[in-house]
């Protein structure tokens, strides 16, 4: 899978995703950091990336309709977060992408769990 990782996550769990098999980019490598969410987002969709992100405000539905992405994850870790928090939650999303796909979809991953939310559906 195509991952690209925000700014915001711990860039040590790079390898934990390249050893998994995951394309994985950063937003601070590709010099976007301090980006607008909007370009951000923009350049994980014309990339075919899915983006990983600790960024709540990429969980709104109406504004980043998921349908319209190669996914989006967000990671919700305690306040001040370990790195065993980090690698807790970054296999979770592996084990999460050997088992179904995350094109078009918004997963939150929190506590170990995965919790999956569809696109909303336009109004007809």
């Amino acid at each position: 899978m195509k991952l690209k990782l925000d700014e915001n996550v711990d860039v040590r769990v790079v390898s934990l995703l390249r050893s998994a098999g995951h394309d994985v980019a950063t937003v601070p490598g590709q010099g976007l950091s301090s980006a607008p969410d909007e370009e951000v987002i923009d350049v994980c969709h014309h990339e075919g990336r899915c983006l990983v992100t600790c960024d709540r405000g990429f969980g709104n539905r109406l504004k980043y309709n998921p349908s319209k992405y190669s996914g989006i994850v967000i990671i919700r870790l305690p306040v001040r977060p370990h790195f065993a928090d980090w690698q807790v939650a970054i296999e979770r999303l592996i084990q999460g992408l050997e088992a179904a796909e995350v094109i078009g979809k918004l997963w939150i991953i929190q506590g170990g769990s995965i919790q999956e939310y569809q696109p909303i559906e336009p109004d007809i």
